[in-house]
This record gives structure tokens, sequence and C-alpha cells, in this order.
């Protein structure tokens, strides 16, 4: 391979040269131009998205109401913009969960909702609304300790193979059917009101959201996505075995302790606002790997696949059966059973 050398690595006596050749040149290309049509695609579904609502609004109304112009100003600002912006930044978070997990078990099924966090935020969250009282701190702090027990209990039960191969993703399932069964009880147990409205945010759904229930989670997916581009050049040295990512001076027990607390605080705020959507992070890092041909889940084209993905699922919710808005999770349950599916098979042949 040919290229312009890189400068050399040195740690512990190892001399290490990594040259860029014409293949990762190609590479980077493509992940360049799949990351902008994701981005044009994402704002055509948004754009979509501020246009259908209980009645239909034209472009140009929407950009002027955007603008703080027309008839349509609270209709578009206020109602229709806060679900648009939040399906577009809980589908990101949720890629960034997936591919931050699929990289760290090495594993297509290795993703939070598969392995019990989604479950396990969900366990929180519940705990929070049965027991505490239910505020927006309950809930995120709930869902953010749900999830890191489930995380430190699927690891606990895997050490034989640590945060990668197959053992971790059949424990990871066998403690969400747990945890599924703890949380039916849970529901079971509560009083009615309580419980019918637990059931209803459980699905996972953007309806009714509004501007004061995300700024908190805004941010925290904000410093959340800092945080990963921070660690994402250690999380592709990782990716190439770690010897190698030891001999190039990469701490690996800090780099996978900071991975698994982003994906979990990632998974843990979406689950806290909108409960639990699932399959977003299962499918996105994949479609990304799919579409710029790498070799590994990057972190860029998983958040911003999972972003259309979560938008166009929303779309498809409230469009279905309109007037009457199905929440999302029921879209994203249906796409993703399907893409397990075809996945499962895959991986069989």
């Amino acid at each position: 391979m040919t290229g312009s050398p890189a400068a050399p690595v040195r740690r512990a006596g190892v001399h290490l040269v990594l040259r860029a050749g014409p293949y990762s040149v190609r590479a980077g290309r493509r992940t360049l131009a799949v990351s902008l049509a994701l981005v044009l695609a994402a704002l055509g579904l948004g754009l979509l998205g501020l246009c259908a609502g209980g009645s239909w609004t034209p472009p140009a109304e929407v950009l002027a109401a955007l603008a703080g112009h027309g008839d349509e100003v609270v209709v578009v600002r206020e109602w229709r913009l806060p679900r648009v912006a939040a399906a577009l930044v809980f589908g990101a978070a949720l890629g960034l969960a997936g591919a931050v997990f699929q990289n760290l078990t090495r594993n297509a099924l290795g993703s939070p909702d598969v392995v019990g966090l989604d479950a396990g935020s969900y366990t929180g969250a519940l705990f929070a609304i049965t027991v505490l009282g239910g505020t927006s701190a309950q809930l995120a702090a709930g869902s953010i300790a749900g999830g890191l027990a489930a995380a430190a209990a699927v690891y606990a039960l895997s050490l034989r193979s640590g945060l990668s191969g197959m053992r971790l993703v059949v424990v990871g399932i066998a403690v969400n059917a747990m945890l599924t069964a703890l949380n039916a009880w849970i529901v079971l147990r509560a009083e009615l009101e309580i419980a019918m409205a637990a059931t209803g945010w459980s699905a996972g759904s953007l309806n009714g959201i509004d501007w004061n229930e995300l700024a908190l989670p805004f941010a925290v997916v904000a410093a959340l996505a800092g945080l990963l581009a921070v660690l994402s050049p250690g999380l592709r040295q990782a990716a190439l075995g770690d010897d190698l990512a030891v001999a190039s001076g990469v701490r690996l027990n800090r780099l996978r302790l900071l991975l698994v607390l982003a994906g979990v605080g990632c998974t843990a705020t979406v689950t806290a606002v909108a409960g639990p959507i699932v399959f977003i992070a299962l499918a996105a890092p994949q479609i990304g790997r799919l579409l710029t041909g790498a070799a590994g889940v990057a972190l860029a084209p998983a958040a911003l696949a999972g972003a259309v993905l979560l938008l166009a699922a929303d779309l498809a919710a409230q469009l279905l059966l309109a007037p009457v808005a199905l929440p999302v999770g029921v879209v994203t349950t249906v796409i993703g059973g399907c893409y397990l599916i075809g996945l499962l098979v895959r991986r069989a042949r």
C-alpha cells in the first residue's frame, strides 16, 4: 500500500509506522459523501415533518413561520419543531449508543436494546414513576441508574469474554428478558392510573413533546457526543486489536469505562424523555457502515443514520393512521424486527 506516511507512534520500545493509502483516502471521501447525503435527507424529512400534522402547511408558509412571520408561527415553532428536533437528536443519540456497544462487543447484535440496557433504563424509570413520584430529574436519574445496573450485570455474567464475543450478546438477551418480565410485574402492581401512563409511555413516543422537556436532554446528548468525539481516536485504535491499541498508547480499561458510561447515558437520556425506543440503536450503526463501506462502525454515520431513521419512523407514525398519531416505538419495532430477522439470516449463512 502506498501513500504519505503518518507520524510514527512510540510506546514501551515499540515503533509503529502507520501509512494512509489510496483505500483509506477513498473510504474517507465516501464517508464524507454519505454523511452529507444523510444530512440532506434529515433536512428534507425535517421540512416534511414541519409541513405535516393535523393539516398540511405549505413549505413556503413553514419557512415564513420559522422566521417568525405568518399565521402558523405557533403551530410550526411550538408544536411541530420540538417533535422534529427531538426525533433528530434522540435518533442521533441512539445511533451513537449502538455504535459504541457494537464497537466494544465487535458484534452487530451488541446494541443497547438487545443486551438489556434499554430494559434496564426503563426499569429505573418505572421505579422513579411508581415509588418516587416521577419528576423529570427522578426519571433521568432512575433511567441512568437502571441502565448502568443492567450494563454491570451483563458484564459480570460474561466476564470470560469481557466486552466482546457472542457470550455477552447471549447473556444480554437473557438479562433483557428478565428485566422485561420485571417491568411487566412493576406495571401490574402499580395503581391503575400510573400503570396506564407507564404502559403508554413504554411504547416509546414523541407525541405531545415540547421545548420545556428538551433543554436538559439536548444538553446532555451534546455533552456525551462531545465526549465520544474525543474518545473516537482511541475507539478506532481499539477496533484494530487490544495489543495494537495498548502499544499505541491507548488506556483500554479507562477508554472502555468512559465509552460504556457515554453509551448508557445516551440510551437513558432518550428513555427518560420518550420511553424505550427500540431497534434504532441496533440498525443505525450497521446501516451507516453499509453505506460508507467502512471496516468498522464509525460514530458520525451511525448518528446521522439514527437521526434519519427515527425521524422517518415518527413521520410514518403520524401519517399511517392520521389523524391518530401512533407511538413511534410501534413503527421502529416493526422495522427493527424485520431488520433483525434479515441480520440473523445473513449471519447464519
